[in-house]
């Protein structure tokens, strides 16, 4: 009887990764490349690649025919496979929760505003409660001034200036 490698049962052969995981694994390659493409220059600077990871990016960036942009994201995700993409991902997701915050930050403002302009002093009194850095007069004026256009039907400039003031008082 001859030894068969295979069915030695004594040694436990590392297991390949199926077909199927392959391929979600290079599906997520390229949806990170694609990522990279549309990713402002600004965000993409701070993000480390390699120069040949670099050039077919800013290339796939230059790229506006569908098909020919869907290769060089392929290709990209080619070469994402021999970078460090746990890095890149880190960062992405720093990015994105950077983001998240400076959405929840607006949201909060415009509720403050919305309510402001709803409910009036109560508001104004509550939003001073929790920023006491921020002044009751020129609030009140801004908050005059928007109900004024609304009843007027206008556009809503001064509810515009009341939001940028909202957002200086607290700190952004």
């Amino acid at each position: 009887m001859m030894d068969d490698p295979e069915r030695d049962e004594g040694v436990e052969q590392p297991e390949a990764p199926s077909k199927s995981q392959v391929k979600r694994e290079l599906q997520a390659l390229r949806e990170l490349g694609e990522r990279l493409v549309e990713m402002p220059a600004s965000q993409l600077a701070r993000i480390p690649m390699s120069d040949t990871l670099a050039a077919a990016v800013a290339e796939g960036r230059r790229i506006t025919s569908f098909a020919a942009r869907k290769r060089q994201i392929g290709y990209i995700g080619k070469l994402l496979r021999s970078e460090e993409v746990e890095a890149m991902r880190q960062i992405l997701a720093d990015m994105d929760a950077g983001h998240r915050a400076e959405a929840r930050r607006f949201q909060r403002l415009e509720t403050w505003r919305d309510r402001m302009l709803a409910e009036g002093d109560e508001a104004v009194a509550a939003f001073l409660v929790e920023y006491p850095g921020a002044e009751a007069q020129p609030l009140r004026q801004l908050i005059r001034n928007a109900r004024r256009e609304a009843d007027a039907g206008k556009p809503p400039a001064s509810a515009r200036k009341l939001f940028r003031y909202l957002r200086e008082v607290t700190g952004g």
